[in-house]
C-alpha cells in the first residue's frame, strides 16, 4: 500500500485570469499534468492546460438520449398497453393502437427523461456533491468564487516536488503560494 503525501499539493493565488493562463501554460509546458484551476468566472483558454477528463464529454449527450427512449418510450408503451391489451374500448370505429394520440404525450416524456438524465449524468461526471475537498482547508480558497484566480498542482502529479514545485509556481509571480494541507 502506497502512503499518501503530506500535503494535497500547492496553490497559488493570481489577480486576474491572464495571469492564471499564463502560469497554467508554464506549468504545463514543463511537464506537469496534475494542474487544477478555479475561477469566479469562465477562462476558455484555461481547459487545455488542465488535468480534466474531458474526454468523457460523449457520456452526457448518451445519458440524455437514454432518459429519453426510456421515459418518452415507457409512456408509448404505457399508452398503447392501457388502450389496446388492458382496457381495450371501440369508441366511435376508432382503432385501439391510434399512435398518432399517443406521440404528444411520449414526446413530452422524451424531453422530460432526456433533462432530468441530462442533469443526473452531470452530477455524477462532476462527483457532485463533494461536501469536503483539500483545497477547502486554504485560507483564501472562498475568494475562488468572488475575486481571486487559483492554481493548484496536485502532490499526485510525478514532476511534484515541493520545493521544486513551489519555486516553479513562484516564477510566475504569483499573489501568494501555500500548501495545501490534506
Amino acid at each position: 500500500m502506497t502512503e499518501r503525501p503530506s500535503a494535497y499539493g500547492l496553490i497559488a493565488q493570481f489577480g486576474s485570469a491572464d495571469r492564471l493562463v499564463m502560469a497554467a501554460r508554464a506549468l504545463h509546458r514543463a511537464g506537469y499534468r496534475r494542474i487544477d484551476g478555479f475561477s469566479p468566472v469562465p477562462v476558455e483558454d484555461l481547459a487545455p492546460y488542465l488535468s480534466g477528463d474531458f474526454g468523457r464529454r460523449w457520456l452526457l449527450p448518451l445519458a440524455a438520449l437514454a432518459g429519453a427512449l426510456a421515459l418518452g418510450g415507457g409512456g408509448y408503451l404505457l399508452q398503447w398497453w392501457m388502450s389496446a391489451v388492458d382496457y381495450p374500448l371501440n369508441v366511435g370505429g376508432r382503432p385501439l393502437h391510434s399512435w398518432p394520440s399517443f406521440l404528444p404525450s411520449a414526446i413530452i416524456l422524451g424531453i422530460l427523461g432526456a433533462a432530468g438524465a441530462a442533469v443526473l449524468a452531470m452530477f455524477a461526471l462532476n462527483r457532485l456533491p463533494e461536501p469536503y475537498h483539500p483545497l477547502f482547508n486554504d485560507p483564501q480558497f472562498h475568494r475562488a468564487s468572488a475575486d481571486a484566480f487559483f492554481l493548484c498542482v496536485e502532490s499526485a502529479d510525478p514532476l511534484y516536488d515541493p520545493r521544486r514545485t513551489r519555486r516553479a509556481l513562484e516564477e510566475q509571480h504569483p499573489d501568494r503560494v501555500a500548501e495545501v494541507p490534506w
